[in-house]
């Protein structure tokens, strides 16, 4: 039966959750959002706001008593109330076991290696000793990726140690991995969806591009400029990932698009993702209404791309930090085509995302032209 007057809770407030909710209002779903401040950008849009901390076992737990689903726009959150809750009957997507293997990066690698998942070689660590000790031994040589186990999100946790003098400022403290650095043609994403009834659909693959300093996806490029059979094969393996950790819900699955056409899975995110702002202006149907569908095992809906199209990241200045100004936006919407999201976000910061634009267009050539305009002329500064 399909019910407006059920109660969504949402885990985080941040501009995931927030266009969670505006996806949520033309079906008049009843969207609450647990985080410590009303001021986020979920705050003002949500029906019901709740102060409290989503890594907090008390907090996490009377939030959901009143929900009858339970979703997440960030995976670190408190999975033992979340069991707790699942103990007692409530909807829970993703499910806490999928979380407890996703957001410790060493499990999830093992999850790969145990499912038939190409991934990149690797190897865990206790701490950085034990990995500094492998590499003086020449068990593990460089250039390699560490990672850490636990927290890395927005490219943070991630370090790419390829000299000596790496080793003494890039380090990473604490339980980690070792994986080979990938041979690197293209770094793409798919993002997947299943309802609770087993149902699949796939978005079209996008091509990511990194901004060098930040490490975050700078501009996302749909449909990727792969050839299509690697597409066909990335958005089959989406698939198989998705129904192997049997989520319900979304997964975007990073890719390594190799060098010989291999495709290794980078890793995961089981909930709304940067990889798909876009499909709100691009797709007939958007990836927030794609994870409510699922969540609420309605039938999912049609994920063609409509119109080619770009997303640039709107970031923070770097040298400007405080109260957020925007420069440029009313001469970006007097252009066709150019889509513009902000957050809500009161302060900026270097690199911090902002926003985004989406760029459509009939051709990918178009849309990269109006994309240098933006970048030329949207900046995000502080007053």
């Amino acid at each position: 039966m399909f019910s407006t007057t059920q109660k969504i809770g949402i885990l985080g407030g941040g501009q995931l959750g927030k266009m969670l909710c505006l996806a949520a209002a033309p079906w008049d779903f009843k969207t609450c959002i647990l985080d410590t401040s009303a001021d986020f950008p979920a705050g003002p849009v949500c029906a019901e706001f709740t102060p409290g901390d989503f890594n907090n076992y008390d907090d996490v737990l009377a939030f959901g008593a009143d929900k009858d689903v339970l979703t997440i726009e960030i995976e670190h959150v408190n999975t033992k109330a979340l069991h707790e809750l699942k103990r007692q009957g409530k909807v829970i997507h993703p499910a806490p076991e999928a979380l407890d293997i996703i957001k410790d990066k060493g499990l999830q690698k093992e999850f790969y290696r145990e499912n038939g998942i190409p991934t990149a070689p690797f190897e865990l660590f206790d701490n950085e000793k034990a990995l500094l000790d492998a590499i003086e031994t020449g068990k593990w040589n460089l250039p390699l990726v560490q990672k850490s186990r636990t927290a890395g999100y927005d490219g943070k946790g991630v370090a790419i140690l390829r000299t000596k003098e790496d080793l003494q400022t890039k380090l990473l403290q604490g339980p980690c991995l070792a994986e080979q650095l990938a041979p690197v043609q293209t770094e793409i994403a798919v993002i997947a969806a299943r309802n609770a009834s087993g149902e699949v659909a796939v978005f079209p693959a996008v091509e990511m591009d990194f901004h060098p300093e930040a490490n975050l996806v700078e501009l996302l490029v749909c449909p990727a400029r792969i050839p299509t059979l690697a597409a066909a094969e990335a958005e089959s393996l989406a698939e198989q990932v998705i129904r192997a950790f049997d989520v319900c819900g979304l997964l975007a699955v990073e890719m390594f698009l190799c060098t010989d056409g291999q495709l290794w899975v980078n890793e995961v995110a089981p909930r709304p993702h940067n990889s798909g702002h876009h499909t709100i202006d691009s797709a007939v149907t958007s990836q927030y209404q794609q994870h409510l569908r699922a969540i609420c095992n309605l039938p999912l809906g049609d994920t063609a791309q409509v119109q080619p199209a770009l997303m640039l990241n709107l970031l923070g200045e770097d040298g400007h930090k405080g109260p957020v100004q925007y420069e440029g936006v009313a001469e970006c919407l007097a252009v066709s085509g150019v889509h513009v999201h902000l957050y809500g976000k009161a302060l900026t910061s270097p690199f911090r995302k902002m926003g985004h634009v989406t760029i459509t267009a009939e051709t990918l050539e178009a849309a990269f032209r109006k994309a240098e305009f933006v970048k030329k002329t949207l900046r995000v500064i502080s007053r």
